[in-house]
């Protein structure tokens, strides 16, 4: 239940590093029910609209402005609902109109922490829904006696060290569709594009058609103020295109540059995230792009080279991200994909967090 003085009392909070983001988890029920009043809070929590987020949670930037909200789940077969709200840093916006691959990795481990599902030994298989975007994904992770263990190998670019592995296998919604215009290549703005959702909105775009080589820093490319405009103006036009909306204050579609690989992964990618250019790759951005460059004719297709077998590596400015993706080409001639992932997540903290006491 939402507590009646937050600001005095606290809400039980958790920091999770997921992937290669870092966001506050929270149970739906220890935050307010009406959407305005819970995004109200939560713009409070984080410290926005500030581009330090100097007085809350936010780490000054949009890779750690996130916000995971968890619940049991109602829909027979799955066991917990992954509510994803992306929180603008130096704006008051608090967005669902995308998921984050990235803090789902939190999402297993977190139900476990908070008592929604029973560990099993040695691991732990947690089905999550994800309402942002209707996606199932089924995340499997160590839990030895039967508690979540954080401690491992596995590595993964954009993030230091080692931790355990946890696997995530994502399948689209019945009514999703992978191509949303049925078309291959769409022409918005005299550029030839790809519309792709494997789970996040993306539009593919060759780099050499806007002047970048595809090795250039995020800060480089921030930098030029020409090149963000034209990348804007195709972002707008192919949000309608994608069947979603105006996304003139949203934050999807992703837009990815695409180059030849450089270290012997599959494609090179520079992704605006819209304004600010991704240190890394977020985990279903980069299940977008490997599904997109298997179809025969996609924008980016013929600049990449595939593995024969096992993950097409995405590469980006902080490494390589292993994407593992198998598409299908239906009888009706639609296109579909499912993939899974490899990530790490680790509880940063656990216990109350105060907002602050007004916007």
């Amino acid at each position: 239940m939402a507590v009646a003085d937050a600001v005095r009392d606290g809400i039980r909070c958790m920091l999770m590093r997921g992937g290669t983001s870092k966001g506050a988890y929270f149970l739906a029920d220890d935050l307010p029910a009406d959407p305005a009043e819970r995004d109200d809070l939560v713009l409070r929590i984080m410290g926005s609209p500030d581009p330090a987020q100097i007085d809350g949670l936010g780490g000054a930037h949009p890779l750690t402005s996130k916000v995971a909200i968890v619940s049991l789940s109602a829909e027979d077969g799955v066991d917990v609902d992954y509510l994803f709200l992306q929180v603008g840093v130096d704006q008051p916006t608090v967005s669902d109109a995308q998921t984050c691959g990235n803090l789902l990795a939190g999402i297993g481990p977190f139900a476990v922490e908070r008592g929604l599902v029973t560990a099993d030994s040695p691991t732990t298989t947690v089905r999550i829904r994800l309402i942002n975007t209707g996606d199932l994904a089924t995340e499997t992770f160590a839990t030895p006696g039967g508690r979540v263990d954080y401690d491992g190998d596995a590595a993964i670019d954009g993030v230091p060290g080692t931790a355990a592995p946890i696997e995530i296998e994502l399948s689209g919604s019945p009514d999703a569709r992978l191509l949303p215009t049925g078309r291959v290549v769409d022409d918005l703005d005299g550029h030839r594009v790809t519309l792709i959702d494997n789970g996040m909105p993306v539009v593919l775009l060759r780099a050499d058609e806007f002047g970048v080589a595809g090795d250039e820093s995020p800060a480089e490319l921030e930098a030029r103020q020409e090149l963000r405009g034209q990348v804007e103006r195709i972002r707008l036009l192919a949000g309608p295109r994608m069947g979603l909306g105006d996304v003139a204050g949203a934050t999807v579609p992703k837009m990815f540059l695409l180059s030849p690989p450089r270290h012997g992964g599959a494609i090179s990618t520079r992704a605006f995230i819209p304004t600010r250019v991704h240190t890394s790759i977020g985990v279903l951005m980069a299940a977008s792009v490997a599904a997109g460059i298997r179809i025969p004719g996609v924008v980016g297709a013929d600049l990449a080279q595939l593995s024969e077998a096992g993950a097409d590596g995405i590469e980006h400015p902080g490494g390589t991200f292993p994407a593992r993706v198998r598409i299908e080409l239906d009888d009706d001639g639609t296109w579909s994909a499912t993939s899974t992932s490899l990530r790490t997540a680790r509880k940063v903290f656990d216990g109350l967090v105060f907002p602050r006491p007004r916007t």
